[in-house]
């Protein structure tokens, strides 16, 4: 070593790597949906307890029959249940079971009276994707109960569209500092004029906008909440509701700690993730066949 040499003017740095220096923030990520529903087949009794169940089992051959019929694309009727006896219906839910995907459909804010119920359609999806249990009750009281197959149940389809062509009055004037409102409402007013069925969904998602919450609540205000909720457990929590705006739905995901992680309006004729797909009817034909085989050998 040369005794007349300067020093280095850098230090050297024996460790180096991950870890081997001091960092001055953390990330903190937002934690993400932990869990994720999926098919659990259902418990099913005893063979010995399953004999003399001829009427449960004639009705899950039309729900075989009618998820058949849906996935060669022909019209499928309901499949009512009124009538049946209590042992019979029950054995029907216990096959049905309870699936991740839920809704109702409150009633007219004009028919709703103190004491009277204020949800006209209850739905639930079952075990099986695509076979939906859906209870109505009119506005005397009567009960219709009925197992409908396919995407979704028609009911909710049909508020929606009632909820959008009711006379509405005009909501009030935004105020002058919500300068990126207007220009969200204006887009989705036009992929409502220039969208049709089959065309594809058409998603704002206001989380990666610069909106407050003040503006989210003004442009929820404009576009009007109706009848319709849905709520998805597939993975974390997805709760869909109406707007009184033709085919536009409010779409807000949460996570296991209930916090909001994707708030999206969508413009369609019911967000893909409450509807099942042919995919998961071709999947429930396979499995409810396996199901009635059980039964029937008892």
């Amino acid at each position: 070593m040369n005794p007349n040499a300067r020093p280095f003017p850098i230090p050297v740095v024996a460790a180096l790597g991950p870890g081997s220096q001091p960092e001055d923030e953390t990330l903190d990520y937002m934690p993400m949906p932990s869990g994720m529903d999926t098919y659990r087949p259902p418990v099913l009794p005893e063979p010995e307890e399953l004999a003399g169940h001829a009427i449960a089992t004639q009705v899950l051959q039309a729900v075989i029959d009618a998820v058949a019929a849906s996935l060669r694309g022909e019209a499928v009727a309901p499949i009512p249940l009124g009538g049946l006896p209590a042992n019979e219906l029950a054995l029907v839910n216990q096959v049905l079971g309870e699936g991740e995907v839920s809704a109702q459909v409150l009633a007219r804010p004009e028919t709703r009276s103190f004491g009277a119920d204020a949800v006209r359609v209850r739905v639930q999806e079952s075990v099986f994707a695509g076979v939906w249990r859906v209870l109505a009750i009119d506005d005397d009281g009567a009960l219709h109960d009925h197992i409908e197959v396919g995407a979704i149940p028609a009911a909710l389809i049909e508020a929606a569209r009632d909820d959008a062509q009711a006379p509405r009055t005009p909501p009030g004037p935004l105020p002058a500092q919500m300068v990126n409102v207007p220009t969200i409402l204006v887009e989705l007013a036009d992929q409502r004029e220039r969208w049709s069925p089959g065309q594809d969904a058409h998603v704002v998602n206001l989380t990666l906008l610069p909106l407050s919450p003040d503006d989210i609540a003004h442009i929820d205000h404009q576009l009007g909440t109706g009848r319709v909720v849905i709520l998805s457990r597939g993975y974390g929590n997805c709760r869909i509701t109406n707007t009184l705006a033709a085919n536009t739905w409010r779409v807000v995901y949460y996570n296991s700690q209930d916090k909001v992680i994707l708030n999206a309006i969508e413009v369609s004729t019911l967000p893909e993730v409450a509807c099942a797909a042919q995919e998961d009817l071709a999947d429930t034909h396979e499995r409810l066949s396996e199901v009635l085989q059980w039964v029937e050998q008892a």
